[in-house]
């Protein structure tokens, strides 16, 4: 299996969906007033936006990794967007930066190469359940 898609809650769908294109993304899927989907640069992979009355109090958190999130960040804070991490290294070895869409769901960009899957602490291969 591989994972291909999620949805993300969002307020207002047209806000949130302007935030994506603004971001780079290809918005392939218009279905409003309540969905749209958005196809990522990179991979194949997609995910949308679902129209809810109100997010949980803890909204979700979706990660975008970036070739270049320095670069990203610049480009994107020269659009107006507003970080409430800039880009920094962290102990889990990823590079990450962290903004809100509008409906507060955290996205956070980040560039982790190989140890986004193989990590040092990666645990060996288990036999099949």
């Amino acid at each position: 299996m591989n994972l291909n898609q999620i949805t993300l809650p969002a307020i207002d769908v047209a806000v949130s969906a302007a935030f994506y294109r603004r971001m780079g993304f290809r918005q392939i899927v218009d279905g409003a007033p309540g969905y749209a989907r958005f196809e990522c640069q990179d991979g194949g992979s997609t995910f949308s936006l679902h129209q809810v009355s109100k997010t949980a109090d803890r909204g979700w958190t979706v990660y975008f990794e970036c070739e270049d999130l320095d670069a990203t960040v610049v480009r994107l804070e020269n659009l107006g967007f507003r970080f409430k991490q800039e880009p920094r290294d962290e102990p889990w070895l990823w590079r990450e930066a962290r903004l809100e869409d509008p409906s507060g769901n955290e996205v956070c960009l980040y560039h982790a190469g190989e140890n986004r899957r193989f990590p040092p602490w990666r645990l060996a291969a288990q036999p099949a359940d």
